[in-house]
């Protein structure tokens, strides 16, 4: 019994306390395939554009690609920044230390003889180059031209280093001229030309640190988008892009730009040509101007004028389909499917308007196909839903992912869930979900068996980096936590992905086992207390649920909205089952506390009532954090039961471990104080009765003995 002086309000305010901090808004969350099912089975992510544009164009046979130091070819002979100093640093490449400060001193000048003249020392191919260069950054375009021309014209040998160079410079400076000459068109058409020939000079092995062969591509393609041309112009900024400038992807996104703001009848045009139709299929199906909310009328403009020039076509048609489908146009995108191919996306098109259409057997046949022909390293990049969860869209794991709601519906649940898992970390999540809440233990422990092997254990060094554990290690701990929780201790130790795991999951296991075998409750009660004690402390890692409602996977540190568990025309009645009987016991956030504190119940439950392990047994346990409802039962319990112990003016918080081995001498002591206890009402009572009783038994023992002697 608790002592009157016990100041209960200390412990009423300590049971109000909060149960932990509040969780702050958490990082960004990957898609899961499995929250809105019809949803994911409708949607078609949109592509990504730089893959689409990596389907279009040639390259130039011979031509290497660009580099780490690729530059923006415009800022050549511009102020002095990250260009500038590559250029620099490639002209003095090749020269002596006495050339290179007389290089850098000829740069200086402003008078293109003089440069000749200061120069004379140094090689043609070298002083011509450097003349010409300064004629055109004083805006002397004609004698720059002049000057190139002369390296050009010497012998190959004699211009190792400074062919492309000279032959871009040409370029340049022939297009400068058009703006004022009276022949605009001849002078582009010698731009191009030598803009070309620097391409060839870098092909046939002429230096070229600065890639000048690749962005020929670009300012040739400049020099056809002023003229009008703008086919031609894409064609060359395709092939820049494909040789790796990032060049030539801006300006095809400029170019696209400038398309969707020219006037319709301009705009239709242009679109009877391949590449022009090419490139706004491309961002549109990529839909590279918007992404959420209400359609640019730009955007509208062009799917209009491009499905209408379209019809019928063999080119891009599975593009075309997929483009007719986000805009909801389904009738349309079956026509187009109609000369769409084998491709990857025309199969998952036909997929998703076979899910429309109800027909799940072409859906699953058509998903499978899908599969099939999407190259595994297929990859369109980085995306956010409209809910603003990201996803890394890889088109055959989302295909497949798909495809595993289709047999979740149809119950091939272990086919769903490999489907699912096979996306490695894409969409864990799902395949996690599956995995602990769909199948049951054997099924998966079956599939891990066969082919989960464990792989390397991380290295401390990569534990102190944040390296991620490979999903199979995640899957197999997953498993680990599943068969503890299901009461299979001793296999699922094996699990686990490292020795500290492993021997957390251990003892708890141990410990349990040990309750179970244990016939003197003292002892019950240690196993009990000890397992639940490692439950509260370490359950996150060996109890927890990957997903809802403990969310192992986020360490517990956030949790995401579950999708409500209910019949429908995607989950079937069996799958409901499954999930119901897998689910936490409670289900509740943080299940393993509850786990906890039962079974520190049930350990108290073993004790005497009366024992100092008893009363910290519960103590302990209300510090536990399951819920307010649990702290104040145990308290509660507690004041009803318990001795009085000091410490109890903190409970739940200054708790001393349990003394069980003096809680056997309780079991004695408490059956004596409790007759003592239960007799000290009536004690003068029954004092006299005893004295009556021994004096009766003293004056009958006397009568006896006279008794006896009268007869002798």
């Amino acid at each position: 019994m608790l002592s009157r002086n016990w100041p209960r309000h200390l412990l009423c305010l300590s049971l109000s306390l909060p149960l932990g901090s509040a969780l702050a808004c958490g990082p960004d969350f990957p898609m899961r395939l499995l929250d809105d099912r019809g949803q994911t089975l409708a949607d078609l992510p949109e592509g990504n554009f730089n893959f689409e544009l990596s389907r279009l164009g040639k390259t130039i046979a011979g031509l290497k690609n660009a580099t780490a130091v690729t530059h923006n070819p415009n800022d050549l002979y511009g102020e002095e920044n990250a260009a500038a100093v590559a250029r620099e640093q490639a002209e003095q490449a090749g020269l002596s230390a006495e050339q290179q400060a007389l290089v850098k001193q000829l740069r200086g000048l402003t008078d293109a003889q003089q440069v000749e003249v200061q120069g004379s020392s140094l090689p043609a191919e070298i002083r011509w180059y450097v003349a010409g260069a300064v004629a055109f950054a004083t805006g002397d375009h004609q004698q720059a031209i002049e000057y190139f021309n002369k390296v050009l014209a010497l012998p190959a040998d004699q211009r190792p280093l400074r062919s492309t160079w000279a032959a871009y410079s040409l370029g340049r400076s022939w297009l400068a001229t058009s703006a004022e000459a009276t022949d605009a068109v001849s002078a582009q058409e010698q731009a191009r030309a030598a803009y070309r020939q620097a391409r060839q000079l870098s092909i046939d092995g002429f230096s070229d640190p600065l890639e000048l062969g690749v962005a020929s591509l670009g300012e040739e393609a400049r020099v056809l988008r002023s003229a009008g041309d703008w086919s031609g112009a894409i064609e060359l900024y395709e092939a820049q892009n494909l040789h790796g400038s990032a060049v030539g992807y801006t300006s095809l996104k400029q170019v696209m730009n400038e398309l969707a703001e020219l006037p319709e009848d301009q705009l239709a045009k242009l679109l009877e040509h391949k590449a022009v139709q090419q490139l706004v299929t491309a961002s549109l199906v990529s839909r590279q101007g918007w992404s959420f909310g209400d359609q640019p009328p730009n955007e509208k403009k062009l799917v209009k004028l491009l499905q209408n020039i379209t019809r019928g076509s063999l080119d891009n048609a599975d593009r075309l389909a997929a483009i007719s489908y986000q805009q909801g146009d389904y009738a349309g995108a079956k026509a187009f499917l109609k000369n769409a191919g084998d491709g990857g996306l025309a199969w998952w098109l036909r997929a998703k308007l076979a899910v429309r259409d109800g027909d799940r057997n072409a859906a699953a046949a058509a998903y499978a196909k899908a599969a099939q022909a999407f190259p595994q390293t297929e990859d369109w990049g980085y995306r956010r839903t409209p809910d603003w969860a990201f996803e890394s869209v890889q088109p055959k794991c989302r295909v497949e992912g798909e495809s595993a709601i289709l047999a979740l519906q149809r119950g091939e649940y272990l086919q769903a869930f490999v489907q699912l898992y096979r996306s490695n970390s894409v969409y864990w999540f799902d395949a996690a979900t599956v995995a602990e809440r769909v199948l049951t233990v054997d099924e998966l422990k079956r599939y891990v068996d066969e082919n989960v092997p464990a792989p390397p254990a991380l290295t401390q060094q990569e534990r102190d980096n944040y390296v991620p554990l490979p999903v199979a290690a995640n899957l197999r701990n997953l498993l680990g936590r599943r068969l503890l929780r299901e009461g299979h201790y001793q296999e699922a130790v094996a699990y686990f992905d490292n020795p500290d795991l492993q021997n957390k999951a251990r003892l708890y296991g141990e410990q349990r086992l040990k309750a179970d075998a244990a016939w003197w409750p003292t002892q019950r009660a240690s196993a009990l207390y000890n397992a639940a004690w490692t439950a509260r402390e370490w359950g996150m890692d060996i109890l927890g649920y990957e997903m809802a409602p403990d969310y192992a996977t986020f360490g517990g540190n956030y949790s995401l909205e579950s999708a409500e568990l209910k019949v429908g025309p995607l989950m079937s009645e069996a799958e409901v089952q499954r999930q119901r009987a897998s689910a936490a016991q409670p289900d509740q956030r943080y299940h393993y506390r509850f786990v906890a504190t039962e079974l520190a119940g049930r350990a108290a439950d073993n004790l005497p009532h009366s024992s100092q392990a008893f009363a910290a047994v519960l103590c302990n346990a209300a510090g536990w954090n399951s819920s307010l409802q649990d702290q104040s039962a145990l308290y509660q319990r507690y004041v009803k039961q318990g001795p009085y112990v000091p410490w109890a003016v903190d409970f739940g918080n200054q708790c001393p471990y349990p003394d069980f081995e003096n809680a056997d001498k309780r079991y004695v002591t408490q059956v004596t104080d409790a007759v003592r206890s239960s007799l000290r009402p009536y004690k003068w009572p029954v004092q006299i009765g005893a004295l009556g009783l021994v004096v009766a038994a003293a004056l009958l023992l006397i009568s006896r003995r006279r008794r006896k002697a009268g007869k002798g």
